[in-house]
């Protein structure tokens, strides 16, 4: 039986017998890290999306956030906020909690001009996000509508990672401790506000960076293949 690492080099490559040509063609072109990089060595996005609503079937991505990781570092010089332009309305419900206006979506780019953009810094590396089902499954239905293809990228799940932290040291926990902004005070993170897609994507890096000296005091035992999630 394939490992998770090796299934997604697999859809990886039917991806790209489906793709449009173009950005996302050369998007799947590019191969995936090795599983067994030491994560020192990693290059990872840590991306974060503001919605519309949970549903990628009818709602759209509102704006994206990413920052670097390389060398087991956050780097802010290589990062980004970006607004999207959608044509409806953005719901009063969504609005209260990422606190974006029509008119501040209005300034930002198509998510057809936006998709590109995101492709060529993600290729080739790793996606680390916290509650990986948003941003694959908008990412994914962007793919489809825009190239005809799915969105295939390995992923680190911080609250996947969490999980699994809180149930190797038999703890018990409730949903509500996996969030991530009550995950932070556990590593003595700084409190951010929550629900801008760039400081989420920060504090997500700072998580995952924390937790992973955690789990593996020994650098040379980090490596990529023990927190794919993905």
């Amino acid at each position: 039986m394939l490992s998770r690492f090796l299934s997604k080099e697999s859809q990886r490559k039917r991806a790209l017998k489906k793709a449009d040509g173009g950005v996302y063609h050369d998007y799947l072109s590019t191969p995936m890290v090795d599983k067994n990089t030491v994560c020192e060595d990693l290059v990872i996005v840590s991306l974060d999306l503001e919605t519309t609503g949970l549903d990628p079937k009818k709602d759209k991505i509102l704006s994206y956030g990413f920052v670097e990781v390389s060398h087991m570092t956050v780097r802010l010089a290589h990062s980004s906020h970006q607004l999207i332009s959608i044509e409806e309305e953005i719901p009063e419900e969504s609005a209260v909690i990422h606190q974006i206006t029509d008119d501040q979506a209005a300034t930002g780019i198509p998510l057809e001009e936006a998709m590109p953009i995101l492709l060529r810094q993600l290729a080739g590396k790793v996606m680390l996000v916290h509650y990986a089902s948003i941003e694959q499954n908008f990412l994914d239905a962007a793919c489809r509508k825009l190239y005809g293809a799915p969105f295939v990228i390995p992923i680190i799940d911080t609250l996947v990672l969490a999980r699994r932290l809180f149930e190797r040291r038999n703890h018990t926990f409730q949903p509500g401790n996996l969030r991530l902004f009550n995950l932070r005070p556990q590593y003595n993170l700084p409190n951010y506000k929550a629900h801008n897609a760039l400081s989420d994507a920060v504090a997500t890096a700072e998580l995952f960076l924390a937790m992973a000296t955690d789990m593996f005091p020994n650098p040379s035992q980090c490596q990529l293949r023990r927190f794919i999630t993905q």
